[in-house]
């Protein structure tokens, strides 16, 4: 006896155009931009960690943490829908346009970390996997759910999860944690307040409209800026660990001196700024961006040939795929 076959749904034209349309909006919710650094930080963690990793796993172990951090992005903008729709900065992401509903964000983030950490775990390894996944849980329940909106030092707490890719990385290619990845962990770490920070100072009437209790809200500016030189100097003391135990080279060491003195002095200008401090955050802010990427840059290039020949075939897999 013949079973009657079951259609398969038929993706219409108007239907396809609908959700082509709306994957930029998908893409935005992943914070593509914090996704790149998360990305590119467990890149120097994997290159940088002992021993020999191969093509697949190290293509298969970065996609996934970028998944992941995509991931919290999603589920950080689920959950703060409504703050975003209150804030100046944030009012124009996908949610609070009505682009996408807090449910499909809700279910497409839960989809997308699930499926990046059972990835990294079958095709990697279990230690990289659970770092992800504490990783994305610390972001979406600690910070987003907890801290962000009950304490002045949220950033402080929450920006444990940013500075873990590089241990994430380091873990895939090793199976475990050392020394040199928890380094890499310190200073993200003690960057992330004063980079945020700064951002906040310029934002702080979005932040006290929204009812984020963000430390420029709640402690007023010269605090702030205190809290900032402060950390700063912190940060460039930890910086300098890598080159001073000798797990860098003279490249790294010279780009932590230079862009750590840039970073202090950049830094003191916006204590001593007093009531015209706007331009001074700004300064800061945009330069502490290029002063992480210059020092994870600078631990790639030590890392010679290594990190050339995994960069090479990645960009020879790029290149092909395009020319197909």
């Amino acid at each position: 006896m013949k079973t009657a076959a079951i259609p398969l749904p038929r993706l219409t034209w108007p239907a396809w155009s609908r959700l082509t349309a709306r994957l930029p909006d998908f893409v935005m919710l992943m914070k593509p931009r914090v996704m790149a650094l998360a990305v590119f930080t467990a890149v120097v963690g994997l290159v940088i960690a002992p021993g020999h990793v191969g093509l697949l796993p190290a293509t298969v172990a970065i996609l996934a943490i970028a998944a992941g951090a995509g991931a919290a992005g999603v589920l950080n903008m689920w959950y703060d829908a409504d703050v975003d729709a209150v804030m100046t900065r944030t009012v124009r992401r996908p949610i609070p346009r009505g682009r996408i509903s807090r449910g499909e964000a809700r279910a497409f983030g839960l989809v997308l970390a699930g499926g990046a950490v059972v990835v990294l775990a079958v095709a990697v390894n279990v230690t990289s996997a659970a770092l992800l996944a504490f990783a994305i849980f610390f972001y979406v329940v600690v910070y987003t759910m907890w801290l962000k909106r009950s304490t002045p030092q949220n950033i402080v707490i929450g920006g444990a999860a940013g500075a873990l890719p590089p241990v994430i990385g380091w873990a895939a290619a090793t199976g475990e944690v050392g020394l040199e990845p928890l380094i890499l962990f310190l200073i993200i770490f003690l960057w992330t307040p004063p980079h945020f920070w700064a951002l906040a100072l310029n934002r702080a009437d979005d932040y006290a409209r929204a009812g984020v209790p963000m430390l420029p809200v709640v402690a007023g500016r010269a605090a702030t800026t205190r809290h900032i030189l402060i950390y700063s100097i912190l940060l460039v003391s930890i910086s300098l660990l890598p080159w001073g135990l000798g797990l860098a080279g003279a490249i790294y060491g010279v780009a932590a001196v230079t862009c750590g003195t840039l970073f202090v002095r950049l830094a003191l200008r916006l204590h001593r700024a007093g009531v015209f401090y706007r331009r001074a955050a700004h300064s800061l802010f945009g330069f502490s961006i290029v002063y992480l990427f210059v020092l994870f840059a600078a631990l790639l290039a030590d890392s010679g040939g290594k990190a050339s020949a995994i960069v090479l075939a990645w960009t020879s897999i790029i290149v092909s795929a395009v020319g197909a």
